[in-house]
């Protein structure tokens, strides 16, 4: 079977046709000058191109021919022999000889087309020269000549078909390729939106309805004797809820949260101990370090993300009582500490830092983690059994020392 022929591509097909008017004419030419006496004997001339012409015809129409380097072999033998006989009827049957080079360098091996085609040019120039009852140099450039045009013609296009071939492989591979990366870009976006909207919601949704469930039940056990504290509770959870559903609507928007909308982070923070010590009942202390720039949206978010989620598991889950949170301004960097004194927790027993849970199928610190990672910051977390909790966040900031001072009160 044929491995390395070239497909049928429009210009193959053109190249077909040509080479078949060739040898029509070529044929019609011999037979032509014959019946005008000037090569061969008219019968013998018509009969062998006659023969010629039946056997070449049937090459393209029988299909193994195209498939198969054995039928193909078996058909220019044949073709060869009816050849051989229009050279002994004329020696115009010498120029069949380049028509023939083609067929033999298409439909053979390398090999085997090398050495028919140097059989076809030793038969031409053996013809030509019993004709001419003379052997010269002359009678031998012609045939060899067009051996080693065809030759060149046939291995060249066989080498830019190869080249065409390899480039429409890449082409495909790449046009595949790109197909899988914008897949896998679309997956890692999907991806990264769910993730975002996991910490969004951990971080500020959970917490929240934690509260608001603290403050109802501080409600239901204030009914119905204390009904000022109970309705004081219930206005405390109405306004959490009103909070969180201002924060649902903006993280799903992607927006900066509204504590940071008018306010700087220092009085964000503060806000959100006032909130967790009015509503879990936990006193939570700010204080504030440093010459106080203006941070970059993305920390502000960041630093205010990981307050929030860090006081909800003091809340929820250190039984402290008392907590302080620490903002710490520096040279090129902002530090955010949230120390407890609650029970606290042994790392090494849940298997370190990186699979810290808090209570809650563990995405709380692997979230606060992942925002310090992103910003090109670290996360550490220190506690013991008995001894609280620490965790310290290190963010760079870029640009810190031409940021904006802020404004002290």
């Amino acid at each position: 079977m044929a491995t390395d022929r070239p497909r049928t591509t429009p210009v193959a097909r053109v190249l077909q046709v040509c080479l078949h008017l060739l040898v029509a004419g070529l044929l019609a030419l011999a037979v032509v000058r014959a019946l005008a006496g000037r090569g061969g004997d008219p019968a013998a001339v018509t009969a062998a191109a006659t023969a010629m012409a039946a056997v070449y015809t049937a090459g393209p129409l029988i299909g193994a021919v195209g498939r198969s380097r054995r039928a193909a072999g078996l058909w220019l033998l044949l073709l060869g022999v009816t050849w051989a006989g229009v050279l002994l009827a004329t020696q115009d049957g010498v120029w069949l000889a380049f028509p023939l080079y083609f067929l033999e360098l298409h439909l053979l091996t390398r090999r085997a087309g090398l050495v028919a085609v140097t059989l076809t040019a030793v038969a031409s120039i053996a013809a030509y020269s019993a004709h001419q009852h003379t052997a010269s140099v002359a009678a031998a450039i012609g045939p060899l000549l067009g051996a080693a045009v065809a030759t060149a013609t046939v291995f060249g296009y066989q080498a830019l078909y190869r080249e065409s071939e390899e480039r429409r492989r890449l082409i495909d591979e790449l046009t595949a390729a790109r197909a899988d990366l914008a897949t896998a870009h679309h997956a890692a976006g999907v991806l990264a939106e769910r993730e975002r909207l996991a910490r969004e919601i951990h971080d500020t949704l959970a917490q929240s309805l934690t509260s608001i469930q603290l403050l109802l039940r501080a409600a239901q056990r204030a009914l119905p004797e204390r009904t000022d504290a109970a309705a004081e509770y219930v206005e405390q959870a109405r306004q959490a809820a009103q909070d969180n559903l201002d924060e649902a609507r903006r993280f799903v928007r992607a927006l900066t949260p509204p504590a940071l909308e008018s306010d700087t982070l220092p009085v964000a923070l503060e806000r959100l101990c006032a909130t967790t010590s009015a509503r879990s009942g936990l006193p939570v202390r700010l204080h504030v370090s440093g010459e106080r720039v203006r941070l970059p949206v993305p920390h502000e978010v960041a630093l205010l993300r990981i307050a929030q989620s860090a006081l909800g598991n003091t809340v929820r889950h250190a039984g402290a009582t008392h907590a302080e949170v620490t903002l710490s301004f520096m040279a090129g960097e902002v530090a955010l500490d949230v120390v407890d004194d609650g029970a606290g927790f042994d790392p090494a027993a849940v298997g370190g830092p990186e699979a810290v849970g808090d209570g809650d199928g563990g995405f709380g610190l692997p979230s606060m983690r992942a925002r310090a990672r992103a910003l090109g910051g670290t996360f550490a977390v220190e506690s013991a059994p008995g001894e609280g909790t620490a965790l310290a966040v290190l963010l760079p900031v870029p640009d810190a020392s031409s940021g904006a001072k802020e404004e002290t009160s």
